[in-house]
């Protein structure tokens, strides 16, 4: 998820602006649709005070269809589809009022008013695209169709929704190709990470990525010319020492006493050994650049790691599945295994190393006392925990240096009189 957090929260805010905009819209349909559909309902005084004059001046029912139509109005008289509309209509609102009719009556006593209060219910139904009234009395109902009136419509809100949906989706559409050039910029920082150096981070535009990546190609560009010339100078270095320890070596050949040649012979024999250990360590600090590692089966790696140390076959046991391949430097590898198999017999008194997968893990068990200190001390270079071996104390520093760079990490753990370092 924290893969693509960008994208992710930019796609959330869209998702909560979109809903939040329809809810309001939706509550803004509802309303206005009420507001509506009470604003029409009204009408159904006008048939209630056309039906008072009816009464009062008891005129025809064909006086009462004229007077209706005069709105717009007109009675359905057949049952069948005052059924229908009964039966499918959508009742749109529904209200019941009583009506007072008036009248002037005549009696001994002069004129008077008689007032008659009847109940009434008035329906107002929607069947397609047609409005109904209908009333209903004590003494019968009637239907009557509005020609004039037309359900409600909500295109001018859908249009407005739509439109502004469009403009919120278009608007995070375009945050989107903004932030398309950081996502291209987190690969290019991953594959810097993985030692790829001559990737470019150079980009067009003046917006705040484009001043970020320039920037970064900037430290790169310096970062590469650092470490050109650290590799330079120590390539340098090492060559013009190698040049010395040659001459000094061929020089001590000539000496007459055999005591002086065999200790000039070791010093500088650890001395270009010192210049190897150097010269791999300078390999293994600045491979960064993972895509020329290969696959190999493990078994051939402990074998060319055997042949490197050059130990007898006997002081070395190797219980490894022949099919277990791993992705390594092939030299690299070799070197840390090899440096493991020097360290183990070294230090064992049975001058034996075993070899095996514990736990889908390389590890080296030799017999020995505990290493007397944590092993994060062992791993600091020209460390060592007894002076009189013949080491710099680079080995098991080599090893850790080679593991970071697979990914890998070097452990230690000592079990029943055994050391084990493992590849972990």
């Amino acid at each position: 998820m924290t893969k693509h957090a960008v994208l992710i929260t930019v796609l959330f805010a869209l998702i909560v602006t979109v809903v939040s905009v329809s809810v309001i819209f939706f509550e803004f349909y509802k309303l206005n649709k009420q507001q509506y559909i009470d604003s029409i309902f009204t009408k159904y005084s006008v048939i209630t005070q056309i039906f008072r004059e009816h009464e009062q001046m008891k005129s025809s029912s064909i006086m009462l269809e004229a007077n209706l139509a005069v709105y717009n109005f007109h009675i359905e008289k057949d049952e069948a589809s005052v059924k229908l509309i009964l039966k499918k209509g959508i009742v749109l609102k529904k209200e019941g009022f009583q009506r007072v009719n008036e009248s002037f009556s005549f009696d001994e006593q002069g004129f008077y008013t008689q007032k008659t209060i009847s109940d009434m219910k008035a329906t107002m139904i929607q069947l397609k695209n047609d409005i109904y009234f209908y009333f209903e009395t004590k003494n019968g109902s009637v239907m009557i169709l509005d020609e004039q009136l037309k359900p409600y419509r909500s295109w001018n809100i859908l249009y407005s929704y739509t439109t502004i949906v469009a403009i919120i989706s278009i608007s995070f559409f375009l945050i989107l190709q903004k932030l398309r050039p950081l996502i291209r910029l987190r690969r290019k920082i991953a594959l810097f990470g993985n030692g790829n150096l001559n990737i470019s981070f150079k980009m067009n535009g003046c917006d705040e990525i484009a001043l970020v990546s320039n920037e970064l190609e900037a430290a790169r560009v310096k970062i590469g010319t650092v470490l050109e010339s650290r590799t330079l100078f120590l390539r340098n270095i090492m060559h013009e020492l190698k040049t010395p320890i040659a001459k000094g070596t061929i020089a001590t050949q000539m000496l007459d006493s055999q005591k002086q040649k065999d200790r000039f012979s070791s010093i500088f024999g650890r001395l270009e050994s010192l210049v190897t250990e150097f010269a791999m360590i300078e390999e293994v600090t600045s491979t960064h650049d993972k895509r020329n590692f290969k696959e190999y089966r493990l078994v051939d790696i402990i074998d060319g790691a055997i042949d490197m140390a050059m130990v007898e076959r006997s002081s070395v046991s190797v219980d490894i599945n022949a099919n277990i391949k791993i992705l390594a430097s092939y030299r690299l590898y070799t070197t840390a295994i090899k440096n493991m198999i020097d360290n183990g017999i070294k230090y064992s008194p049975d001058k034996h190393v075993n070899i095996k997968i514990i736990n889908n893990e390389l590890s080296f068990e030799s017999k020995g006392k505990c290493i007397a200190h944590p092993l994060h001390y062992y791993i600091e270079p020209f460390t060592k925990d007894n002076p009189e071996k013949n080491s710099f104390g680079l080995g098991l520093y080599l090893v850790d240096s080679i593991l970071k760079s697979h990914d890998q990490a070097l452990a230690h753990e000592y079990v029943n009189g055994m050391n084990r370092f493992i590849f972990a």
